[in-house]
C-alpha cells in the first residue's frame, strides 16, 4: 500500500479507537468503494498517444460525492485513493453533504500546449462521464494540482455535449469561470479557508495556552511551503488582512527567507516569470528549500504536496502551530514525532475544506439558477437607507460619508459566500475543538477531527439502515 493512504488509514484507525463502532461499520467507513481505471488514446502531434486515469469514489454515505481532479505525471491509483478519502472526512467535518471522490490523470501539463491539453481533457472527460462517474447528481469534480478554471470549463462543455437535456449540467463540476456558471470566490477558497482557520484558532485562549501564542495575529511570523493557488491566496490575506508577517517561501526547487517580510505579491509575480527564486532581489535565496521548514516561526503552513513533513526532518521543526494547507503534507510518523514536540497541528482534514465548501455553493447556485442575493439585494439597500435616514432625522446629524457608503453598496455575492464559507470553518474547528477538549486521552486536534468525521458517516450510514 503507498505511505500516503497507508497514513491516512493509520490516523483513522488511531480515531477509531476514541468511538464505540463495530469493526464491521469501522471497515466500511475506511475502505474506499471503487476506483475506476480508464485509457484512452488520444491523436497528436501525427500520432496516438495512450493516457491512464482514475476516478475514486471512496464514499456514497452522501451524494452527490466531491472531489477534484489533478494532473500529474506521479500520480498514481493509491494517491487518488487517498485523496478520496480525505474528501469524505472533510466533508463530513464541516457539514458538506457530499461523500468524497478524487481523480487524476497521469500527464506533465508542462509538455502539451493549450490545444492539445484541450483534447486530452476533453477525451478524459468523456471516460468519466459515460461511466456517470461526472454527473451532477452523482460526482461532481473540481480543480486540484495542474487543473483550473479553464479544464473545468471544457469538462463541462463536453458533459453538456453528451446530455444536452440536463438542465442542471452546469452543476456536472465546480471551479467554472465566473462568466461560464462558476462562482467569483472559488479560486481564492481554499486559501480563504485556511485564513478563517487561523483567526478562529486565535479567538480560543485556551488553545493559545498550549502553544504559548497571544491572540494578536499581527504579532505573528509564518512561513510558507508552496506558492501555488492556495498557498498565494492565504499568504494574501493573511498579510494583508491579518498583519501576519510571511518571512519564508519554500518551493520545489529553492526558496526564499527574509525576517523583515516577504511581499507575497512581488514574490509571485518573480517565480511566476522565472519559474525559480533563483536571484530574488528582496530576500536570501535558499537552494536547499527543505532547510526553511526548520526556520523559527511562528506558523507554518504548507501548502503544496503530500509527504514534506516525515521523520526524516520533523525533528527539526521549529514552529509553534502547523496550518495544513495541503493535502496529507505530514506523514504519520512525522505527525507523532510533533505531537511528542507538542508541536500544535490543524489538520488538512479541517483546514483546507474552504474549497470544497466553496464548490457545494456553486453547486447550488448551478441547481438553482439564480445568482445568490440577486432577490434581497435592492430590497436591503432600500431597509439600510431608510435606517440612515431615520438615525440622521433622529439626531440631526448627517451620517459621515464612509460609513454611509460602505452601508450603501449592500451586499455582494462574494460577500455572502465569504460569510457562508467563514460559518461553516468555524462551525468545524468548533466541532474538532469540542471533540478534543471533552474525549479523554486524544492528545492531538487531527485524531479529534477524525473522531469527528468518522462519527458523522456512521450516523449517516445508520440512517440508511447500514
Amino acid at each position: 500500500m503507498n505511505n500516503f493512504l497507508l497514513d491516512t488509514t493509520k490516523y483513522v484507525n488511531k480515531a477509531l479507537k476514541y468511538t464505540d463502532l463495530s469493526d464491521g461499520l469501522s471497515n466500511k467507513i475506511i475502505t474506499c468503494n471503487s476506483t475506476y481505471t480508464v485509457r484512452f488514446g488520444v491523436r497528436l502531434r501525427g500520432k496516438i498517444f495512450t493516457f491512464e486515469g482514475w476516478r475514486s469514489v471512496h464514499s456514497e454515505h452522501m451524494e452527490p460525492t466531491k472531489g477534484g481532479i489533478r494532473f500529474d505525471i506521479q500520480t498514481h491509483a493509491e494517491e487518488v485513493e487517498a485523496l478520496a478519502a480525505l474528501m469524505s472526512y472533510k466533508c463530513a467535518i464541516i457539514n458538506v453533504p457530499y461523500g468524497g471522490s478524487k481523480g487524476a490523470l497521469k500527464i506533465d501539463p508542462s509538455q502539451w500546449d493549450k490545444y492539445e491539453l484541450e483534447k486530452i481533457t476533453r477525451r478524459f472527460a468523456q471516460e468519466l462521464i459515460k461511466r456517470d462517474l461526472i454527473s451532477p447528481s452523482m460526482n461532481v469534480p473540481a480543480p486540484d494540482i495542474g487543473t483550473s478554471s479553464r479544464e473545468m470549463a471544457w469538462i463541462a462543455d463536453e458533459y453538456r455535449k453528451i446530455h444536452p437535456a440536463d438542465i442542471n449540467g452546469a452543476a456536472c463540476v465546480t471551479g467554472k469561470p465566473a462568466n461560464k456558471n462558476g462562482l467569483i470566490g472559488r479560486e481564492e477558497a481554499t486559501g480563504r479557508g485556511v485564513q478563517f482557520i487561523v483567526r478562529e484558532f486565535f479567538r480560543n485562549p485556551d488553545l493559545l495556552k498550549l502553544v504559548k501564542l497571544n491572540n494578536d495575529l499581527s504579532t505573528k511570523t509564518f512561513i510558507l511551503q508552496g506558492i501555488g493557488n492556495v498557498g498565494y491566496n492565504l499568504s494574501k490575506f493573511l498579510t494583508e488582512d491579518d498583519g501576519v508577517k510571511l518571512i519564508g517561501i519554500s518551493e520545489l526547487n529553492g526558496g526564499i527567507f527574509n525576517e523583515d517580510g516577504i511581499n507575497v505579491e512581488h514574490a509571485k509575480k518573480y517565480f511566476t516569470k522565472h519559474k525559480s527564486f533563483e536571484n530574488y532581489p528582496k530576500a536570501s535565496f535558499i537552494k536547499d528549500s527543505s532547510l526553511l521548514l526548520k526556520r523559527e516561526c511562528d506558523i507554518l503552513i504548507p501548502a503544496a504536496r503530500e509527504n514534506v513533513i516525515t521523520e526524516k526532518n520533523a525533528g527539526d521543526i521549529t514552529a509553534k502551530l502547523i496550518v495544513e494547507a495541503a493535502n496529507g503534507p505530514i506523514s504519520y510518523k512525522g505527525n507523532q514525532i510533533l505531537n511528542r514536540k507538542k508541536i500544535f497541528v490543524i489538520p488538512d482534514i479541517l483546514a483546507n475544506g474552504g474549497g470544497v465548501a466553496v464548490s457545494y455553493f456553486e453547486w447550488v447556485k448551478n441547481i438553482r439558477h439564480i445568482r445568490f442575493g440577486r432577490l434581497e439585494k435592492r430590497r436591503n439597500q432600500l431597509q439600510i437607507n431608510n435606517l440612515i435616514e431615520a438615525i440622521e432625522a433622529m439626531t440631526g446629524k448627517s451620517m459621515p460619508k464612509k460609513y454611509k457608503a460602505s452601508f450603501m453598496n449592500g451586499i455582494e455575492e462574494i460577500d455572502l459566500i465569504r460569510s457562508g464559507l467563514d460559518d461553516m470553518m468555524i462551525d468545524g474547528f468548533q466541532s474538532v475543538k469540542k471533540a478534543f477538549i471533552e474525549t479523554d486521552k486524544i492528545t492531538d486536534f487531527r485524531t479529534a477531527a477524525y473522531k469527528v468525521a468518522i462519527e458523522k458517516i456512521a450516523l449517516s450510514y445508520d440512517f440508511i439502515g447500514l
